[in-house]
């Protein structure tokens, strides 16, 4: 019978950018809805704002991932240019790079300079782009699907807390008798704290799933994710309410 494997590296590449995308999006439009409704803003100001946050938030995600990773493209490319041109000026000693390399991972000397020479002889530059500088089909970099997808899992994830706001408007009052009436410590507490608790809900949602995805651990995932989150929105709130203050 044929052995078959599963393993998830292959999902490393787009996996790292839709948590990031999703994660960012959820903390820091959170984050910014909270922080502006703790300064007393009303409920268009606080849209506006988490609106405007999305968008940037997408595009700057977009923006950046794709520079960076294409950095990453540009190092690799020229990494293999140069190993290409001392492949051409000077095949004995890329042999025995090869066969050195070999030899630091336990084989024999003349195993080492067999499988060099055979690997070498099928596909020199691929044998040098993987063994040497640890170059493989799973770990080039891709800068549009890096984009693309932190681009549209931050959105997605950023989408979170301005429904939230939209679905519970009417948090900002309570009825008593028939009779609506202001919150008294403040208005927005309660759409703050839904907010604050669907967003840490779904972030420990994100973190559990992406870890059963990359088969790692669960509950460091979570606790992780939750902690971070915390600390973002604890921090936006608290600002918020120092501009509230002296607004006031």
């Amino acid at each position: 019978m044929r052995h078959t494997e599963f393993h998830r590296a292959h999902r490393i590449g787009w996996l790292r950018a839709a948590v990031l995308g999703a994660n960012d999006g959820i903390v820091s439009t959170a984050s910014l809805v909270i922080g502006v409704a703790a300064a007393h803003a009303d409920l268009q100001a606080i849209l506006v704002s988490g609106t405007a946050g999305l968008v940037a938030g997408a595009m700057s995600m977009a923006a950046g991932e794709y520079v960076s990773v294409s950095s990453q493209v540009d190092t690799e490319q020229a990494d293999l240019k140069r190993e290409e041109q001392e492949l051409a000026e000077n095949h004995p000693h890329e042999v025995n790079e090869l066969k050195s390399i070999y030899i630091d991972r336990g084989l024999k000397p003349e195993l080492a300079q067999q499988v060099a020479e055979q690997l070498m002889a099928h596909d020199a530059l691929a044998a040098h782009a993987r063994d040497e500088l640890g170059l493989t089909e799973i770990t080039t970099a891709r800068p549009l699907q890096a984009a693309l997808t932190s681009a549209l899992t931050f959105s997605l994830g950023a989408l979170l807390p301005l429904l939230t706001v939209l679905v519970f408007p009417y948090l900002t009052l309570v009825q008593v008798n028939q009779v609506i009436v202001d919150l008294t410590a403040s208005k927005t507490m309660p759409l703050i704290t839904t907010v604050g608790s669907i967003s840490l809900f779904s972030l420990m949602l994100l973190g559990g799933l992406s870890a059963l995805a990359g088969g790692a651990s669960i509950l460091t995932a979570i606790v992780r994710v939750t902690f971070w989150g915390l600390l973002s929105m604890g921090i936006t709130a608290y600002i918020g309410l120092l501009f509230g203050s002296v607004s006031g």
